[in-house]
């Protein structure tokens, strides 16, 4: 029996499943950053991150219309939104190099007509509730709320005007863009839009 499990043992040993050296380089297995505890070697290995969703429920049908209304006016606005964030950061770098503020005030002007003419009509098609989205979405790809970007580009007169007129119309431009609040869902609808869930 001694010579058995001998025989066996020595069979085993000669096939390794571990990394395999050809002419000093690694041919199976993989090299991996490890740190030593207490005489152990532990490997190493960077991830990449993940997102834990909250918990899923079943939806009743007055809620699945709301979450496809949202899902709908997200996507609709969601270009918008980033092109505002592309469009702000070209304007700021053309306006760094600017000395005088009438020089400021034509090129805002300029910038104003361009977006108008080639944006205007689409925009102006947007409901209420894409309205509001596409604020909170411009917040969320500038750092900043409407009203502070109207003010920071058109003047304080500009900005307190169009804050006006909007709330006529039940929009508010100070309103911020809050993530991990009231605005979980639109956010979690833009991850899902970025990453090709929905």
């Amino acid at each position: 029996m001694r010579v058995f499990l001998l025989s066996m043992l020595l069979f085993l040993s000669s096939f390794t499943f571990g990394q395999e050296l050809k002419d000093g380089k690694l041919v199976k297995g993989f090299v991996c950053k490890t740190i030593i505890i207490d005489g152990d070697t532990i490997p190493l290995m960077d991830l990449p991150p993940i997102v834990i969703y909250d918990y899923v429920h079943m939806m009743t049908p007055t809620e699945q219309w709301y979450w496809d209304r949202l899902v709908r006016n997200v996507k609709t606005v969601l270009p918008y939104a980033k092109l505002a964030g592309i469009k702000l950061r070209e304007y700021n770098t053309e306006l760094i190099g600017v000395k005088n503020d009438v020089e400021r005030k034509r090129i805002m002007k300029k910038a104003e007509k361009d977006l108008k003419a080639e944006f205007g009509d689409q925009l102006k098609g947007l409901n209420f509730s894409q309205g509001d989205i596409l604020l909170k979405l411009v917040d969320r790809e500038t750092g900043n709320c409407s009203y502070n970007l109207v003010k920071d580009l058109r003047g304080a007169f500009v900005a307190f005007f169009y804050q006006n007129i909007g709330r006529l119309f039940g929009y508010n431009l100070k309103d911020r863009y809050d993530p991990n609040g009231k605005d979980h869902q639109v956010e979690t609808v833009v991850y899902m839009v970025e990453n090709g869930l929905i």
